[in-house]
């Protein structure tokens, strides 16, 4: 059985304070989930503070990227190691919109992620297509590829840091989710490329996690499909009583 993930890409949202608000909030609202690894990704300023405010509870913190050296005359990066010293666990890489917005390929997400898996971090690993792309009837390329150049010299024992996240450009944060059977479709297909790379035990241990405007109204649907394994929430995450909503999804 894999364990499900709902992971909280809070984005370019929270001071400090409001970050506090807001952990001090979901605490003890999925205080009592057990069967669910939750996960909060804030900005690199407020994660020490989170850190802090998370010590005790079931909740692990994220960062929302990384850079993949270690130390150096790289200004305005942050390593691993780094992130590792704040309180992290884990740290989403090739998110959609480091990729649209800041360079992002599929080289520098290997590169990433090999360092973060080194310096012991779980990585949410993100991938999916452009609007542009699936109705080119090109998904599955662009998903091979993604997974293929992106999990380039990952070891089996390594890919155990390792959850996909995929999401569909085309529904990060414009209200479109993918059909429940979108979404298996798009997970199956994900599973059997890892197979491919790997084989089927390391592919059926994978826990692959689906993101696109979800939210408590469509969590249920999403989580009763044999391949979707979790979320990766955005907008819903802001808000405790709604993140809540989500990672209870099956009380």
């Amino acid at each position: 059985m894999r364990t499900p993930v709902i992971a909280g890409n809070w984005k370019l949202y929270k001071t400090a304070g409001q970050a506090l608000e807001l952990v001090g909030g979901l605490i003890p609202l999925v205080a009592q989930t057990k069967e669910v690894e939750i996960v909060v990704a804030p900005v690199f300023t407020v994660l020490g503070k989170v850190a802090g405010a998370l010590a005790g509870s079931n909740i692990r913190l994220s960062a929302q990227d990384c850079f993949w050296e270690e130390e150096g005359a790289f200004t305005g990066e942050i390593s691993s190691t780094m992130l590792v010293d704040a309180g992290c666990s884990h740290v989403i890489i090739g998110h959609s919109e480091r990729r649209q917005y800041f360079g992002e390929t599929d080289e520098t997400v290997n590169k990433k992620t090999k360092a973060a898996v080194k310096a012991g971090l779980t990585v949410l690993f993100c991938i999916g297509e452009t609007l542009q792309e699936r109705e080119g009837e090109k998904t599955f390329d662009v998903l091979k590829r993604q997974v293929t150049q992106g999990l380039t010299e990952l070891s089996r024992e390594q890919l155990k840091k390792v959850i996909i996240a995929y999401e569909p450009v085309w529904a990060i944060g414009t209200g479109k989710t993918a059909t429940d059977s979108q979404a298996q479709e798009a997970h199956q297909f994900i599973r059997g490329v890892v197979a491919g790379l790997y084989d089927k035990a390391t592919a059926d241990e994978m826990r692959i996690l689906y993101g696109g405007s979800v939210k408590p109204e469509n969590i249920g649907g999403l989580m009763a499909q044999a391949d979707i394994d979790g979320a990766l929430v955005g907008g819903a995450s802001l808000k405790a009583d709604s993140f809540a909503a989500i990672v209870n999804f099956g009380k």
